[in-house]
């Protein structure tokens, strides 16, 4: 007789969308359901996090019904609810963990509190069947830049992260500063397609003892010191050269590193994940890198690069399988260290 599936409820609020979805076995995704509040919040400029909790408690049943029903499944059929607990923003995370934790409670099922961060990486899982640990990850997204070796199943070592701004953070700011407005990553991604990514040599920080940790806010001023001097000048700025070569020197320094790093710890396998992970220019750079690295390199779609559902299902499959449940003092923790 075919053993039945293990199918986890997977909630996922930390930032500004809201999603839900229903994972089998940690590798099928039957639902994912994301409520984007990108338009709400590009009318200021950037995730405005009191907007963003009342528009998850407005969304997260209707979301959680969807994606429920497009799983053609009930609470019934579940085997677990998995939430994301943190990193995150506080209030957003804690609309997600309030309705996973009253969802587990009247439905008599197993609580698991994700990592968001293990969520991105394990996004990977999804669509790569021939993924498994040992591996090396890098993350990228608004909030983090991490270089992790995935040593097994939920078990992550970070050897190298940013000092600063995020690789994400340092887009959307950059974006800002050139009128492109939010969200940057893909404003500039697209500016950056039109122009010439050598017409201006930005700076690549290098930060002394710690050869794998990023730092991009000197890049970031750097830029918008070109842009000030320029306008001092009275010279006209060409933001479509000044994306691309931005874009560039971010591109250029998380390739090296994660280079170096495969070459150091012998890796056979490199992942990227996160949101800055849908960034053309990071793709194909670290794709050509690897190949020539001879690495295999993985990379979700880009509708399992941005925060999700489905990504956190998988991570949770493997706490799952570990019998790593969470109580119900389970809480938000906006700043969970990796």
């Amino acid at each position: 007789m075919a053993m039945s599936k293990t199918r986890i409820l997977a909630i996922e609020s930390s930032c500004d969308e809201t999603a839900a979805a229903v994972v089998a076995d940690g590798r099928e995704v039957l639902s994912n359901i994301i409520y984007s509040q990108i338009d709400l919040h590009a009318l200021f400029g950037g995730v405005v996090p009191e907007i963003a909790s009342r528009k998850h408690i407005e969304k997260i049943n209707p979301v959680i019904s969807a994606a429920l029903e497009q799983a053609e499944c009930t609470l019934h059929d579940m085997d677990a609810v998995a939430v994301t607990y943190g990193p995150g923003l506080v209030g957003p995370l804690l609309v997600g963990v309030a309705e996973a934790k009253a969802i587990a409670f009247a439905a008599g099922l197993p609580l698991i509190g994700v990592h968001h961060i293990h969520g991105h990486i394990c996004a990977n899982y999804i669509e790569h069947p021939d993924l498994e640990p040992p591996f090396l990850s890098l993350v990228v997204s608004g909030g983090h830049t991490h270089l992790v070796k995935v040593r097994e199943h939920g078990v992550y070592e970070v050897i190298g992260r940013t000092r600063d701004d995020a690789a994400g953070e340092a887009f959307d700011k950059v974006a800002r500063a050139i009128g492109l407005g939010y969200p940057g990553g893909p404003k500039i991604d697209e500016a950056a397609r039109r122009g010439n990514s050598s017409a201006i040599e930005f700076p690549k920080a290098k930060v002394g003892g710690s050869e794998y940790d990023f730092s991009f806010s000197g890049l970031k001023s750097a830029v918008l010191n070109y842009i000030n001097h320029a306008e001092m000048k009275g010279e006209q700025v060409d933001r479509n050269d000044l994306a691309a070569s931005f874009q560039k020197a971010v591109v250029d320094v998380l390739t090296e590193h994660a280079v170096m790093a495969v070459r150091q710890y012998g890796a056979h396998d490199l992942a990227l994940a996160g949101g800055v992970a849908s960034n053309s220019a990071l793709r194909a750079g670290m794709a050509s890198a690897c190949e020539r690295e001879g690495v295999r390199f993985y990379c979700p779609s880009p509708v399992y690069c941005t925060d999700n559902a489905a990504m956190i299902g998988v991570a949770a499959y493997h706490e799952y399988l570990k019998g790593r449940f969470a109580d119900y003092t389970l809480n938000a923790v906006p700043n969970l260290a990796m």
